[in-house]
């Protein structure tokens, strides 16, 4: 998906002169795995089917960079900062799109700006970086600055087409976007191509087929709303509380995944499990929980955990397991 980048990139094509490959550091302060996570990476098929670097789906159709996303809204409103990926100029900025949560009808109105609010870097050799959906108010930099890798650029927001907080990243060399995980990687290869990607980040932005987004306890039922408003984490459970409820919200699910969540009392005995058909294709994002109401007399001090298991093809594709001690 171009997201409007266009009108900031320009047509203007660079003639490469004897081109070094760039480095790119992470363009968001986070922790990749913890606090944040790739949600999509860019589509390496034509037609109107989905194929990432290493032929799978964790994407949609043309997209054309990697989604960096944060776990929630309550993480994005502490403000987390967006920096340069390597050293350059400023060639193109965008300000003023509101944040805002993007309902399907207001998708073709949104569309000349999907980007939102955004800053272009020319960093020379032909190579550009775009940087897009950032906070309203939030860009430190104007067209014509010189900045530094690492340097504070804006912040993650919720302007343009989007539908949760993230930054879009696009790495460009010579008018067209390239992967910075496979980088002139032949045709139809899975894993082929060289990654853009500093040494120190080689191991964090492994490929990862699916991910757990969001994991806790909560004293009764849970929404997805709530998950997405960080609600969920203010309100932890007790001793008294009227259920003890395990949830999980994970993102890159294929096809056939078969999910298990499974609560266990402090002996290590199951409480509830929630074992879900398999899925009927593939998913964005998917939300599973398993509880109990509150046993006569409370729910026993001590801790309590909860395993999440998914098998793809007959193996364990994610395995996560978390825990809370309960008090009075």
């Amino acid at each position: 998906m171009r997201l409007g980048l266009l009108s900031l990139i320009g047509l203007t094509l660079a003639l490469p002169a004897a081109a070094q490959d760039i480095t790119l550091r992470l363009p968001v302060v986070c922790e990749i795995g913890r606090t944040c996570f790739i949600q999509k990476y860019v589509d390496h098929d034509p037609s109107p089917a989905m194929r990432d670097y290493q032929c799978g789906a964790v994407g949609e159709d043309g997209h054309d960079g990697t989604d960096i996303r944060l776990p929630n809204m309550l993480a994005q409103k502490t403000g987390i900062d967006v920096v340069a990926a390597a050293d350059g100029k400023v060639a193109s900025t965008r300000e003023g799109v509101p944040d805002t949560f993007v309902k399907a009808e207001d998708r073709e109105r949104i569309s000349q700006i999907g980007c939102g609010n955004a800053v272009v870097i020319d960093h020379g050799n032909g190579w550009r970086t775009a940087y897009c959906h950032m906070a309203k108010g939030s860009l430190t930099v104007r067209s014509g600055r010189e900045v530094k890798a690492g340097e504070k650029i804006g912040q993650i927001g919720l302007s343009g087409l989007t539908e949760f907080p993230h930054l879009h990243f696009t790495v460009i060399k010579d008018g067209t976007p390239v992967d910075p995980f496979a980088y002139g990687a032949p045709e139809k290869s899975c894993g082929g191509g060289k990654s853009l990607w500093e040494a120190s980040l080689q191991r964090a932005l492994a490929y990862q087929g699916g991910s757990v987004l969001n994991k806790g306890f909560a004293p009764g039922p849970v929404t997805m709303e709530a998950i997405e408003s960080g609600a969920v984490e203010q309100d932890k459970p007790t001793t008294k509380s009227p259920a003890l409820v395990a949830y999980i919200r994970a993102i890159g699910l294929k096809g056939g995944d078969v999910q298990t969540l499974t609560l266990f009392d402090p002996d290590g005995k199951p409480l509830a499990q929630n074992k879900a058909p398999p899925l009927d294709r593939d998913k964005a994002q998917w939300m599973a929980f398993a509880g109990v109401k509150q046993p006569q007399g409370g729910f026993r001090p001590g801790l309590y955990r909860a395993i999440y298991r998914v098998e793809r093809d007959g193996k364990a594709a994610i395995e996560q397991a978390f825990g809370i001690s309960l008090r009075p």
